[in-house]
């Protein structure tokens, strides 16, 4: 595993960020990923200290921020966890298991190990 890339299911411009959290706000945007690593306005510690323990890189981008290996490894299937490997790009963790975390750092960094731990060597 080279590294970890989370996707989140919003757009990273001023304009975009903007959106998200009024939208977010008024019920009408959802992101499980950003629920997990943020508070309302700045990143989690409790995610910044999970991500630190993973032992794989891991780093986040938004919709408009992916490569174009991540962008057709996740489209349509955001927010997620991506796999970086010697292979190429590919879903680690997808939104329905993102969203099974529940907005916990915890949860999320246990659903990676388990993904990682699952997949074949």
């Amino acid at each position: 595993m080279l590294a970890l890339t989370g996707v989140y299911h919003a757009d990273g411009s001023l304009i975009g960020e903007l959106r998200y959290w009024v939208g977010a706000r008024l019920g009408r945007a959802h992101c499980s990923l950003c629920d997990i690593t943020h508070g309302s306005v700045r990143e989690k510690q409790a995610w910044r200290d999970r991500r630190d323990a993973l032992g794989v890189p891991f780093d986040a981008v938004h919709l408009d921020e992916r490569t174009a290996a991540q962008r057709a490894a996740s489209q349509g299937r955001t927010p997620c966890v991506l796999a970086e490997t010697r292979d190429g790009v590919e879903v680690l963790l997808g939104p329905a298991q993102l969203e099974a975390c529940a907005g916990d750092p915890q949860a999320l960094a246990q659903a990676i190990r388990g993904a990682l731990a699952a997949r074949p060597t």
